[in-house]
């Protein structure tokens, strides 16, 4: 019997953020290049001490980013997220240009970018394992906010769409 866990996990519903981080570059902007990316990975480990997990694969650029800052940013998207989300799952190349106008602002405990929507949190590494042909690093989080109740953006059957559709 072939294993098809992909298919199998299109029947299940995640939420879907967009996660931050910076590298040190002194020809840009404040010193710092900023990255972020989509992820549907976000899960939440342990409330005393509060702790997140996320995978990302391994390779990634993102990830060698992330570990060299070892601080990132959360931002949970709304159902009106899915043209960002799209966005911030292509190229470094198309995610910079994005990043260059979307509403954001650095956190105050880690400068990562932090974007609108109902919810964000601020997290620096804790410790990261090798989980298969991924990376699951574990962030203290920091800071957290809430804004305005909306309906969250959620992955479900190899699409984007808000949480009260699905």
């Amino acid at each position: 019997m072939e294993l098809d866990l992909r298919t199998v996990m299109r029947h299940f519903a995640t939420g879907v953020g967009v996660v931050s981080t910076w590298t040190e570059e002194p020809g840009a902007p404040g010193g710092r290049r900023h990255d972020a990316i989509t992820v549907n990975s976000l899960i939440p480990v342990s409330s005393a001490p509060p702790l997140v997990a996320l995978s990302l694969r391994h390779g990634s650029a993102f990830l060698a980013d992330l570990l060299t800052a070892g601080t990132w940013g959360v931002s949970i998207l709304a159902a009106d997220g899915a043209d960002t989300a799209r966005t911030l799952a292509r190229s470094r190349e198309n995610r910079a240009e994005a990043l260059r106008t979307l509403p954001a602002s650095p956190g105050r405990h880690t400068g990562a970018l932090l974007l609108d929507g109902p919810g964000w949190m601020e997290c620096a590494l804790a410790e990261s394992l090798t989980v298969g042909d991924h990376l699951m690093v574990i962030g203290t989080v920091l800071a957290t906010g809430v804004r305005a109740p909306q309906d969250p953006l959620v992955f479900l059957h190899g699409s984007l769409t808000s949480a009260s559709a699905a």
